[in-house]
């Protein structure tokens, strides 16, 4: 692995694992944090009330964390990863003491919004420092570990939470983070060492580019998570919104021409790899919201499970998903990074255009298969993307290439849930003959009132939002067909970065 630097202790693998045992708790907290408040919404509502706003408690995190994201990848590559994780761990804690804390639902969206800005920095400096930990040809360990923290994290986070709020209180969905973060902390703080590394006399901070990226974001993010909810498509509020955040975007691209270390350069759309990735994992964050968000609707309304079998059809992918994540490095070894994720995308675009002909309503079994073999091939396409964007950079590029296809792919999951949530409830309204939404007609096969004819609609309207789906598969085939280079352009490496 070559020398340490000077000042810096002689590696062990018993530090470097407690080093990954911190970046995995880290990412755990991250994507527990996404869902786990879900199923404590009663809770949460009948203590503080607030009924009308409470979707915030979910935007506000997400939002936060989105946008944050670029600010922290630039900072890491600025001052090094040490030091934001460290901050943003300590925030991600006092936000959620705050939460645990909060008197109102106006104060706990406001410290939602706390919590997501130390899970931005959670979130992207992890996926960075796996890099920096490991050479090319062990980063597949590592990161196929931290995706399968984050997989069962993310399905596990609403049963925890809803066990929480029913046996020890709501407020215990954040104190739980305290002892499991403090643990993180302080692993990183004892066994993380960065060497020391050149740095220009005056670091120079684009502040004004990472306020404008944070407003533009916000707001657009705002304009699609709230659009069609909150208020209709073409209303005031929505197209208020959306020219807001393209005056904003004008604003970004002036202020960041004229920086000299802009939040995001450049060169992260320049460079064809990047640029190609970007786009293709944007369009992996829409794809994801089918199976996500409208499985289990399907599972219970079409096919009659309960919340808990519903759940397991849904998670089974992440089993496949992980394994295959793990495996992939046999594949891209052969054939390339960019082959190896067309081939996962392409198979995906198949599975997911298999969904629409299942029969109906069919049996629970028929959709779970697919959702593995769903998370088998979605491994393939996912993680030689993410190494291999990662290999074709240096240390102090990293941060930023990383951050880069993370936003893009939390963009195209907030686009996702927009824009299946609107081909959901325009099927169910041309089905129906009226203006119902997916949530009001679920709610009333809850009750026993729909009859069959409403059944038959939602299981239209979920196979609409799969062929949608496997639209966006078929997007980021081309665009890793037709912008990225057939062999990524990696760098050698020397001595390992971190340990």
């Amino acid at each position: 692995m070559g020398a340490p630097l000077k000042g810096s202790p002689p590696p062990t693998p018993r530090r470097r694992g407690a080093v990954v045992a911190a970046l995995m708790l880290s990412m755990a907290l991250a994507a527990l944090d996404a869902t786990i408040v879900s199923t404590a919404v009663p809770q949460i509502v009948g203590d503080l009330g607030g009924f009308s706003v409470f979707s915030w408690l979910f935007s506000g995190y997400l939002l936060t964390v989105t946008v944050t994201l670029p600010v922290y990848g630039k900072l890491s590559d600025t001052f090094g990863r040490k030091p934001v994780l460290v901050a943003g761990a300590a925030l991600f804690l006092l936000g959620s003491l705050l939460c645990a804390g909060a008197w109102n639902m106006a104060a706990l969206i406001a410290f939602r919004v706390v919590q997501g800005l130390g899970g931005g920095a959670l979130q992207g400096t992890v996926q960075t420092l796996a890099a920096d930990l490991y050479p090319l040809a062990e980063r597949p360990r590592i990161q196929a570990r931290l995706s399968s923290v984050w997989a069962v994290s993310a399905v596990a986070g609403p049963g925890l939470g809803g066990l929480l709020a029913a046996y020890a209180g709501w407020r215990w969905i954040f104190l739980v983070n305290l002892p499991i973060g403090a643990a993180a902390l302080w692993l990183i703080v004892r066994h993380l060492h960065e060497p020391d590394r050149a740095r220009p006399e005056r670091t120079r901070v684009d502040w004004a580019g990472a306020l404008s990226v944070f407003a533009c974001g916000g707001v657009l993010l705002t304009a699609l998570v709230q659009g069609g909810v909150a208020w209709p498509w073409l209303s005031a509020p929505s197209l208020g919104l959306f020219g807001a955040g393209l005056a904003l975007v004008a604003l970004v691209v002036r202020v960041e021409r004229r920086a000299a270390e802009p939040i995001i350069p450049g060169w992260v759309w320049r460079r064809r790899t990047i640029a190609a990735v970007n786009l293709a994992l944007g369009a992996l964050g829409l794809l994801m919201v089918a199976p996500s968000v409208f499985l289990p609707t399907y599972a219970q309304s079409v096919l009659g499970l309960g919340p808990a079998a519903a759940g397991l059809v849904l998670c089974v992918w992440t089993l496949t998903w992980s394994a295959s994540a793990a495996l992939s490095q046999h594949v891209y070894r052969r054939i390339g990074f960019r082959d190896t994720a067309l081939l996962g995308i392409g198979l995906g675009a198949l599975v997911l255009l298999a969904f629409p002909f299942l029969p109906y309503p069919g049996a629970w079994w028929q959709p779970a298969l697919l959702m593995l073999v769903l998370g088998a091939v979605l491994g393939l396409f996912q993680l030689p993307l993410i190494i291999g964007v990662q290999s074709t950079v240096g240390w102090s590029e990293r941060g930023t290439a990383t951050a880069s296809i993370l936003f893009c792919r939390q963009t195209g999951q907030t686009l996702g849930a927009s824009l299946f949530g609107a081909i959901a409830n325009g099927v169910l309204a041309a089905r129906l003959g009226g203006t119902g939404d997916l949530d009001s007609v679920t709610r009333a096969l809850d009750t026993g009132a729909a009859p069959e004819a409403t059944r038959r609609a939602i299981a239209a309207a979920v196979h609409a939002v799969y062929f949608g789906a496997s639209c966006a598969a078929a997007l980021a085939f081309l665009a890793l067909l037709l912008i990225a280079p057939r062999v990524f352009p990696v760098r050698q490496e020397g001595a390992r970065q971190v340990h």
